[in-house]
């Protein structure tokens, strides 16, 4: 089997091998099965898409839609290498997932609108898929509405044409959409469990996402929630696409 590629942006070491670990887990592959680059750690090199299976993006501390006088030269870069790939990508229909920064590449480079009008804070929420969400593959086996862990700044207020939306919540109305036939992103983490959650929790807490002196709350929040549903996206992507 060809591996999958999984272009990370965490700088923290621990987040991002905790990151890679789930995606391991989740997606039922073994390390050799899953090639991780570290895009906030060195430029990106070649990336010739017949070596992979496909490509997944995970999630990120960037925030796409801040003003680039903003954004730290890292993230221009990332951006730029990003939307460069995504180029090929979008192209040839080649399988891509992209977890909540997906929605940030994937929506932006297809020309969604990107803003903070529907953050949702750190914790469980209720997905619900929409009559295309519940007919497409990648969504095989999951039931009509599960809990997903989410946490983000911004979401998309408004979907390309070419898009179909699959899943929503109350709070955010785009949480999952696919562009053509191979191309996802979800801003809900597939990835993420109890144990990752909190992980992400203790390592975030200064990063604006909430009050750090919430994050004790949080936790004990996270740990009555029921979120045994989302990973089967990412087994699902490699079952689909493995090749």
């Amino acid at each position: 089997m060809k591996p999958f590629l999984l272009l990370a942006t965490r700088a923290e070491d621990a987040a991002a091998d905790d990151e890679y670990q789930a995606y391991l887990r989740y997606c039922g592959l073994r390390a050799e099965e899953l090639v991780r680059f570290r895009l906030e750690a060195e430029p990106l090199p070649a990336v010739d898409l017949a070596d992979y299976s496909g490509v997944i993006v995970g999630g990120s501390p960037y925030t796409s839609s801040d003003p680039v006088e903003e954004k730290s030269q890292t993230q221009l870069r990332v951006e730029a290498e990003l939307s460069a790939l995504l180029d090929r990508i979008v192209a040839e229909d080649f399988p891509f997932l992209g977890a909540c920064y997906g929605v940030g590449t994937l929506g932006v480079h297809q020309g969604a609108i990107i803003d903070r009008r529907y953050g949702e804070p750190v914790g469980a929420t209720e997905i619900k898929l929409t009559a295309d969400g519940e007919r497409d593959p990648l969504l095989k086996g999951l039931p009509h509405t599960f809990e997903a862990f989410v946490g983000h700044k911004e979401a998309c207020s408004q979907l390309p044409e070419s898009a179909v939306l699959l899943a929503s919540s109350a709070a955010c109305p785009v949480h999952m959409f696919r562009i053509k036939k191979n191309l996802y992103a979800t801003q809900f983490h597939p990835e993420l469990d109890v144990d990752g959650l909190v992980t992400r929790i203790n390592i975030y807490k200064d990063a604006g996402y909430f009050p750090p002196d919430a994050a004790d709350e949080l936790i004990e929040t996270a740990k009555h929630a029921s979120v045994t549903e989302p990973m089967r996206v990412l087994r699902n992507f490699t079952e689909l696409y493995a090749r």
